[in-house]
């Protein structure tokens, strides 16, 4: 018999791409979100995670094999974003009826888990590059954590195994996203070439010249189902990024060309993209009305202060991957053709001109 699963935030960037891989390979999927979209072969699930009678009543005849949790609500500040997202996992955790077999449990976090959260991100006393798994928790509130303790917790009462996976920046199709860096500079470029207006690296000089790297939404895929079905993975936490590094002042010029479009120089001076942003969400109306696009609002398509955070840091970050690759997984994506399939994706769902 196939094996069933519940993907929850199905519509994001993530969950998506966790379900097409699991419907590929075979699998039931049930797919959770607070507004279900229509993506073949998922079941939608409707439910608020925040209500834990709704969640209660949405999954009572739900005993899958595996549970992906890709989903997360951004609050204004790391106190409300502990309480929000931490009570989301419990209200799932504790509502899904309790296991009847072996059930898996795998949480996508980040490298915030390294990085502490928004409000201080990136600053005070933080681990060497590249991250490695073993490296403690941070002396710092996060929701992170407390998504995995709410985990850890319920793992421990019903028995289930389960993985935590930590990506960095994810490239993936999604609308309506709150952290999508490849939606956000297609955006960009797109306006840019509209207006003449220069392509200009938004972040810091640390980020343009130091090593990085990246996670393609479906190499994540492929590493939740690889630890979903790999014993020796469970009861983990692995770092997930595609494999290579590169500078931002190569990739640059190369997201520029895929857009027919120059890289203005880089003079170290960092210039956010919600400045550069801020007043264009009338022009990208006007250019989606023109072009018959499907998404005329700018907030659904990009995210800048993500992207800012991300391209803003003052210091190298780099994820290590020996732990997976010790355990079997041999998973690799170009960064560079990740992007480059994304922008094809978006031209092609008519969400770019």
């Amino acid at each position: 018999m196939a094996k069933t699963a519940l993907v929850v935030g199905a519509s994001g960037i993530v969950g998506s791409a966790t379900a097409a891989l699991l419907v590929e390979r075979g699998w039931t999927v049930h797919g959770l979100a607070r507004r279900p979209g229509a993506q073949a072969g998922v079941q939608p699930v409707a439910a608020d995670l925040q209500d834990a009678d709704e969640t209660a009543s949405a999954l009572r005849s739900l005993n899958p094999d595996a549970v992906f949790i890709t989903t997360w609500l951004r609050q204004d500040s790391e106190a409300e974003n502990i309480r929000v997202n931490a009570a989301m996992v419990r209200n799932l955790l504790d509502r899904l009826p309790k296991p009847s077999g072996p059930r898996h449990v795998a949480l996508v976090t980040g490298l915030k888990h390294y990085l502490g959260p928004f409000e201080a991100y990136g600053r005070g006393t933080l681990p060497q590059t590249p991250f490695r798994e073993e490296q403690g928790r941070l002396d710092v509130e996060n929701f992170y954590y407390a998504q995995e303790d709410e985990v850890f917790a319920a793992a421990a009462r019903d028995g289930f195994s389960w993985s935590v996976h930590r990506p960095h920046t994810v490239i993936g199709l999604a609308v309506g996203n709150a952290m999508n860096m490849g939606t956000t500079l297609a955006v960009y470029a797109t306006i840019c070439r509209e207006t003449g207006r220069p392509f200009t690296f938004p972040g810091s000089a640390a980020q343009w010249s130091g090593l990085t790297d990246m996670t393609d939404a479906d190499q994540l895929a492929r590493h939740l189902l690889w630890a979903t079905e790999t014993t020796a993975a469970h009861d983990q936490a692995f770092n997930v990024v595609n494999g290579d590094v590169f500078r931002w002042q190569w990739m640059w010029s190369r997201l520029a060309a895929w857009f027919g479009i120059d890289a203005a120089p880089f003079d170290g001076t960092v210039r956010p993209l919600e400045q550069q942003m801020a007043d264009d969400a009338a022009l990208w109306r006007d250019i989606a009305e023109r072009d018959g696009l499907a998404e005329p609002d700018l907030t659904r398509l990009a995210s800048p202060w993500h992207t800012d955070a991300d391209l803003g840091r003052p210091i190298e970050v780099v994820a290590d991957m020996s732990k997976s690759r010790r355990l079997g997984f041999t998973g690799y994506q170009r960064t560079d053709d990740a992007f480059f399939a994304l922008f094809d994706r978006l031209r092609d769902a008519r969400l770019i001109p």
